[in-house]
């Protein structure tokens, strides 16, 4: 099934995405729509979680990849298809290929998460390690596209991609039909634009609202100039909306039905995926909690109801622990610190006994005694702590200055 396009500025219409919700039955899971008390008492109204970390691959990306090749005439089947991914695309792309029976062949970069490539083989897909960046990948798979007449399948810039993301929509309006507002992830811009299509032709009223992280964030400036523009290096823990470039199709339909795109920095995402870990008990990757991390940075800005896309849940178990131990030291739940100490049996142990008594558990101790800075009887212990929040922090920084230490930093 191929769908039209209506004139440059509305390549993807309702009647689209609905084709493409009738194609994806059966195939994409109606993934389910979660309410969360503690951001709707932050934001002073209901905020529900669609889950799209729970749908099939871990994340939104299979509505498109299957709808673009299911699209495909007969010879372009037999010829295969290819793409280029770090993890959620290149997912979509192996299950849908292999569901439709065609053959696809996957550019991966050398430093890809161990887990999203074994996936992505697990699914069907010839997986080929190539470059350490996207564009080296990207690259690679489009001359591959070239010498062989495999189709290339974008991970956002084409119309059925956008129709397939757009039944997200779909399923928001009947899930939560009170919605007011919708929160989503934002990288090329093809689940915004799909969603924005759906619900802006059945629901004007509704506003909604993209979200990039700050190192990565192309379209306030390409909004800004009215046209899709490249920014260099795009930086982000968030490899789901890392894109240095937004594509010429979502633009136009982000550009017109978008009512306003935000910036989250790194210390919003990290703390975000920690709340969806420990308060909703859902596994969500940096990208696919941006939305929740616009919520906890500006929770007033937002008229409820509210739906938040979770839009996947692929994240290396490595980033996880790392991502964690940001959150957490964002969230104020570490505290790093350094004191001076005589340097004589005894004075650690003194210093522990206060810490114990403070409640704060030492997760290790570090000793300094060649700085030129110390006296010759002192030595500097610089420690980490696990604590239970800001105020603990503070209380356990008051505990040690009423004890007579001089806390450094």
């Amino acid at each position: 099934m191929s769908f039209r396009t209506t004139g440059p500025f509305h390549p993807v219409i309702l009647d689209d995405v609905r084709g493409a919700q009738k194609m994806l039955s059966g195939v994409a899971r109606l993934t389910p729509m979660e309410g969360s008390r503690h951001l709707s008492g932050l934001v002073g109204s209901p905020v529900h979680l669609k889950c799209e970390n729970l749908q099939r691959t871990g994340s939104f990306k299979l509505r498109g990849a299957y709808v673009r090749i299911s699209g495909l005439r007969p010879e372009e089947r037999a010829a295969g298809v290819v793409a280029a991914s770090a993890g959620n695309h290149a997912q979509g792309v192996a299950l849908a290929s292999s569901l439709l029976g065609v053959r696809s062949t996957v550019f991966m970069p050398k430093g890809a998460p161990l887990p999203k490539v074994a996936a992505t083989r697990d699914y069907g897909a010839d997986v080929r390690l190539h470059g350490h960046v996207v564009d080296e990948t990207l690259a690679a798979a489009q001359e591959y596209a070239h010498r062989t007449g495999a189709v290339f399948i974008h991970p956002f810039d084409h119309p059925d991609i956008i129709a397939g993301q757009g039944t997200v929509g779909l399923e928001i309006l009947e899930q939560c039909p009170e919605v007011r507002t919708i929160v989503v992830g934002l990288g090329g811009g093809g689940l915004a634009a799909g969603i924005a299509v759906a619900v802006k032709a059945l629901r004007p009223d509704v506003r909604l609202i993209g979200v990039q992280a700050e190192g990565s964030a192309a379209y306030p400036p390409s909004l800004a100039a009215g046209r899709p523009v490249s920014i260099e290096s795009p930086a982000t823990m968030a490899d789901g909306i890392r894109v240095g470039r937004p594509g010429d199709v979502p633009y136009a339909l982000v550009e017109e039905l978008v009512d306003e795109v935000r910036t989250v920095p790194e210390d919003a995402l990290s703390s975000a995926l920690l709340l969806c870990l420990e308060r909703a008990k859902l596994v969500v990757e940096p990208a696919g909690a941006s939305p929740v991390a616009a919520l906890l940075s500006d929770p007033q800005a937002y008229g409820g109801p509210v739906v938040a896309v979770l839009s996947g849940g692929n994240v290396d178990p490595l980033l996880m622990q790392r991502v964690l131990r940001h959150g957490m030291a964002a969230g104020g739940r570490y505290l790093s610190l350094r004191l001076r100490l005589p340097d004589r049996p005894g004075a650690l142990a003194t210093l522990l006994g206060v810490l114990s008594v403070a409640d704060a558990n030492v997760l290790d101790v570090g000793h300094v005694r060649t700085d030129p800075g110390l006296g010759l009887t002192e030595v500097e212990v610089e420690l980490h702590l696990e604590t239970k929040g800001p105020e603990h922090c503070a209380e356990v920084s008051s505990a040690l200055r009423e004890a007579g230490y001089r806390v450094t930093c």
